[in-house]
């Protein structure tokens, strides 16, 4: 995993290579709509796009993490199903829940049972290494996902030079994330994780729970100013110092809820001294949060390695997996 880690800025450079390699049929009109399908580290791409998309995108952009689709998908919506493994029993189902309803269907994926639809049925495909943790394969996601906005005509942020920016500071600066991750590390070691973002960044808050509920094998949770200060903020009456809360900032926050994270620091700092800020100095709001990811993602190791744990090791989910198929 340390190495995957490490890749993650090349992941986002062999990504842009594979989707100028990839010949996909163009479409023969434009979507109402479009839902993404996936789910854990396969779906997290979805989530993160559909918020860079939300400020430059006329048409909605959706997330689905199920088994079955919405009842408006039709044949005038476009579907992405993303399985990293090509077998996720949920996105497969959706998928072909896709196919029946007359939508236009595209993929990515390394392989297996979503790779063969994609090859029966003729679909645009985007075909990804394997053989990896889908938690490790973020970049692959996420640029497949950019790449087809642009290719169905959605009208995308330069999401191009914040790759380029990105790709470029991870590298520059690849031991100060190594020792930065591993001081904020230390602050997290022993507590529960609580990740708090501002607009904008609940996805990413989301993507960095995943990756220390995966990666070290802790438990946690995320949620986003403002809509936590209208309930869970009342919930820090019964916090304590067993708690530790990183709070995700970026340049381009709603005024009101710069202010609100300002007041929420003063009100959470009642109940907890481990409150962590976390910022990007990088120019454009999509690098920021890829940065920020490559950070949480070198964090998540050293807590792994602090824990004790096996930060490959998911036989939880196995078991759950092996349970189903005998049921």
């Amino acid at each position: 995993m340390k190495e995957l880690i490490r890749d993650f800025p090349d992941h986002l450079k062999h990504a842009t290579d594979l989707v100028a390699q990839a010949k996909w049929k163009n479409p023969a009109k434009r979507f109402k709509a479009i839902l993404v399908t996936g789910l854990g580290g396969s779906g997290i791409g979805g989530s993160l796009v559909s918020e860079w998309m939300a400020s430059t995108s006329a048409t909605p952009i959706l997330v689905n993490k199920d088994y079955y689709l919405p009842a408006w998908v039709d044949e005038n919506c476009l579907v992405i199903a993303c399985s990293y493994s090509g077998n996720t029993e949920e996105t497969l189902s959706a998928t072909k829940e896709a196919l029946d309803r007359n939508a236009e269907v595209a993929v990515i994926t390394s392989g297996g049972q979503m790779l063969s639809i994609a090859q029966d049925h003729g679909l645009n495909a985007l075909v990804v290494p394997g053989g990896n943790p889908p938690r490790s394969m973020m970049g692959y996601s996420v640029t497949g996902l950019m790449a087809y906005m642009d290719f169905y005509g959605l009208n995308t942020p330069d999401y191009k030079s914040a790759w380029q920016e990105a790709i470029d500071k991870m590298k520059a600066e690849a031991d100060e994330f190594y020792s930065k991750a591993e001081a904020y590390a230390q602050q997290l070691h022993g507590r529960y994780p609580v990740v708090y973002s501002t607009d904008g960044l609940a996805a990413l808050a989301e993507r960095i729970r995943q990756q220390l509920n995966e990666n070290a094998k802790m438990v946690g949770w995320s949620a986003a100013i403002p809509e936590m200060n209208h309930n869970e903020l009342v919930g820090w009456a019964g916090g304590n110092d067993q708690f530790a809360v990183i709070l995700l900032r970026h340049s381009a926050e709603h005024e009101r809820n710069a202010m609100r994270a300002e007041i929420n620091k003063d009100i959470l700092k009642k109940h907890t001294p481990h409150l962590l800020e976390w910022r990007s100095d990088a120019s454009s709001p999509i690098a920021q949060v890829l940065c920020l990811s490559h950070l949480a993602d070198w964090v998540s190791y050293h807590l792994s390695e602090m824990n004790g744990v096996d930060i490959m090791d998911i036989k939880v989910i196995d078991f759950l997996k092996s349970e189903l198929s005998q049921r």
